[in-house]
Parts: structure tokens; sequence; C-alpha cells
């Protein structure tokens, strides 16, 4: 029986001649794979529906062997076309991926991280990029995880660690209302730097290139 969805192409990569694999972000299944068969030849069903940060609607037959799925339908929601075509846009969605990917496991519910990832997509297709979204993603994603920081006990003064409490819980329309100093946003990216390597291990790729963005 099909098990049906909404999903946000994160990945997607050639198999074979005419085939592909499409890595999605789902509600209720995570950081799910799938092979759409054939979707590369001029009369599939899927062709056009599928691409880089694509929402659709979708449909999947489980494998009983693989965590490889197979996709059967595609109703495509949003091209999300704007941010597709903005380098600095891209370069924060495919940030955000990576750190998805380095800090969750597959096909585990993230129905938190799904509306922050969808809502930004959203958000990002009438506004630019700047740190302060870089930051707010980051701390939304740690709060998600579970690891948000304990800030009352960092070496940060009492209004970063109110611009970072703002950051965590604020939409990002309200989060484009605020402004930080300069020293506030070094003092933001300096913490959140260490922290991330204290937690994760290692950065997530790609944040020094989004932030220099």
């Amino acid at each position: 029986m099909d098990e049906k969805c909404t999903g946000l192409v994160l990945r997607l990569r050639p198999l074979k001649e005419t085939s592909l694999i499409i890595h999605w972000l789902t509600p209720e299944y995570g950081r799910l794979a799938t092979t759409a068969k054939g979707a590369c030849r001029d009369r599939s069903p899927f062709r056009g529906k599928l691409d880089l940060l694509f929402e659709a609607n979708i449909a999947f037959r489980r494998s009983q062997r693989t965590d490889l799925h197979t996709l059967t339908e595609v109703d495509l929601a949003k091209p999300h076309a704007v941010v597709r075509k903005d380098v600095g846009k891209l370069r924060l969605m495919a940030y955000a991926t990576r750190f998805l990917e380095q800090t969750t496991e597959t096909e585990t519910p993230l129905l938190g991280i799904h509306a922050i990832l969808t809502t930004l997509l959203d958000h990002l297709a009438c506004a630019a990029t700047r740190p302060a979204l870089v930051y707010a993603l980051e701390m939304k994603f740690l709060n998600e995880l579970g690891l948000a920081p304990a800030l009352s006990e960092s070496h940060l003064d009492d209004p970063t660690i109110e611009l970072l409490e703002q950051l965590a819980i604020r939409n990002w329309e309200g989060i484009t209302k605020l402004k930080p100093t300069k020293s506030q946003v070094k003092a933001m990216k300096e913490f959140l730097h260490v922290f991330l390597i204290y937690n994760l291990g290692t950065l997530p790729k790609g944040r020094d290139a989004v932030l220099a963005a």
C-alpha cells in the first residue's frame, strides 16, 4: 500500500540514465529517500515535478529490504522559483540541509524542523538573506534537537542573550525587525560557532560561506 505525505526536495541525483534518487524532508517520516523510475524520460508523469527545493504532495511504496523507497505520485505544490535563482538563498538552504543531515536520523518524524524550513522558504521568496537568519535557523534547530544553549550561563551580555532568545522564537518576518549592533552580530557568530563545535563535533559545512555572502 502506498503511503502519502508532503515532501521538500533536499537533494536529488541521477540513477542510471533515466531515473533519479530524491532525498525528501517530510513532517511524518523526517528525511526520506525515494527512487523516481524513468523520471528523466520525456513522457514521465514526474517530468517537471522534481527539482531542488520543490515542495510537493507525494506517494511512495515502501521497500521491505532497503531505506530507498519507490516514488509513485508527485503533485507539485511550490517550486520556490525565486529562491532557486538566488545564490545567497541557495547557500542558506544548503547549509540548513547539511545541518539537518548531520544532526538527525533518517525516517524519524521532524514536524518542527519541516515547519522551520518550509516557512523559511516562503519568507525568502520576498526577503533578502542576512546573518540574523543564519543564527535564527541555528537557534531554532538547536531547540528542536533538545540542544538549546543555556544562555544565562554564557559570557554574553543581557541584550545579546535577549536577542538570541528572540531569534529562537520569532517568526521569520519578526526576525527582520530586529536590529542587532555589529558587536552583537560578532558575539552571536562566535558564541554559536563554539557551541556548535562543542555539541556537534564539527561545524556543518557551509556556515562560513553563507555568513560571508
